[in-house]
């Protein structure tokens, strides 16, 4: 049997309580000892430790973020915000997270400790004053010292000024610095810079605090008597209507504004078929720079630093190998899904999902297999509808 052991090559780590990597040193192993072993070694060494909770008093201070929900999920500006209050948050203050629609997230991984979700509020639907309503009497309910909000266009930013005005609450917007004692922004265009004690209302800019902590909350979701009175809040005589959306062809939509696209690189050979499974797929069309300068693609499908910066929900790469500038405009996407040939392409690091193998074979299958599913659903609902007529002539 031999005996002789050597120090493993592949250092193995575990991440610390403040979220770094810490390098296990001495780990030495038997050159007898299996590769299976080893392996389920590596992995149990590599496996991510389980985050420390953050430890505070009940009831002694509350600091309220709200946000809308897309389909369940908060975006990275929300998840910042929600990272910013725990951040700050001491040993005597609770994080308690308003949620406009409903939140399938992990609430404890966003570093919430208490969650209340209002899913008549949500996206697409426009009801800026039940939403307002919400949030006074949300205020009214738990007393937070502070409110923070993400400042964006798509109505938080919006409904944070409302409630300021309305309960003439001092406020900051656009704030791009933030700590335990004060805020800080830019002023005069740009050109100086100013900070303050913590306002009433606190809207943080984008990347102001990285949403990635190395605690977790305690996520408890709760139910108030606020969420149900909400929904009714009457809007007759309001200036405004709710017309509801309008469905568009994938093409019609902007790539900034697109939840699904597929993008084209040096590895697609046949645009046609490319194309064709946009089309079926009901998805938006991007590029890759090298695409769009071999005269593919035109210039607004470019997809990277130099084109345009998407966030979309789902984003599948064909044939695209991952240069810095292209991964710099898919970097807010929520799923990425990389198809390619060379296992080691810098996208498969960023990608959720790799495929390993030849584009226009998975295009073609792909585009196969969504085929057969809408012929199968249009089977099923004929025979569900047959079902139906023979039960009224009976």
């Amino acid at each position: 049997m031999n005996t002789v052991k050597r120090i493993e090559p592949r250092r193995p780590f575990i991440i610390a309580a403040s979220g770094l990597k810490r390098i296990t040193l001495g780990n030495e192993y038997a050159g007898g000892a299996s590769d299976e072993a080893m392996l389920a070694a590596r992995q149990h060494a590599h496996a991510e430790a389980p985050k420390p909770r953050r430890i505070y008093d009940t009831g002694a201070r509350v600091l309220l973020v709200a946000a809308h929900s897309d389909r369940g999920a908060l975006d990275e500006h929300a998840r910042q915000a929600v990272a910013a209050a725990a951040i700050v948050a001491d040993a005597k203050t609770e994080v308690v997270l308003l949620v406009f629609g409903e939140l399938t997230d992990d609430a404890a991984s966003l570093g919430a400790d208490k969650v209340i979700e209002l899913p008549s509020l949500a996206r697409p639907a426009f009801a800026p004053d039940r939403a307002l309503a919400a949030l006074r009497d949300c205020v009214a309910a738990f007393k937070p010292a502070h409110i923070l909000m993400p400042d964006n266009a798509t109505g938080d930013g919006d409904l944070g000024r409302r409630y300021a005005a309305q309960a003439r609450a001092t406020i900051a917007a656009h704030v791009v610095e933030i700590d335990a004692a004060h805020v800080g922004c830019y002023a005069n265009a740009g050109r100086s810079f100013a900070t303050r004690a913590w306002p009433d209302v606190i809207l943080l800019g984008p990347e102001a605090v990285s949403a990635k902590l190395p605690f977790v909350g305690a996520g408890e979701r709760i139910g108030a008597s606020f969420a149900d009175a909400a929904s009714t809040v009457s809007t007759n005589g309001a200036r405004y209507g709710d017309r509801g959306t309008t469905q568009l062809g994938a093409a019609q939509v902007a790539l900034e504004e697109a939840d699904f696209i597929i993008s084209a690189g040096n590895g697609v050979t046949d645009i046609a078929a490319f194309e064709a499974l946009a089309d079926a797929l009901g998805a938006a069309i991007g590029a890759s720079r090298v695409a769009v300068d071999n005269g593919y693609f035109t210039r607004d499908k470019q997809v990277g630093a130099t084109g345009k910066t998407v966030n979309a929900s789902v984003y599948i790469a064909f044939g695209i190998s991952g240069a810095v500038q292209h991964l710099q405009g898919i970097k807010d996407c929520r799923h990425v899904i990389a198809v390619n040939l060379d296992g080691s392409a810098p996208i498969v690091k960023r990608a959720n999902l790799t495929v390993i193998a030849d584009t226009q074979a998975t295009m073609a299958a792909l585009k196969n297999a969504v085929g057969q599913a809408r012929q199968a659903r249009h089977i099923s609902a004929t025979a569900v509808g047959a079902n139906v007529g023979e039960g009224v002539a009976a």
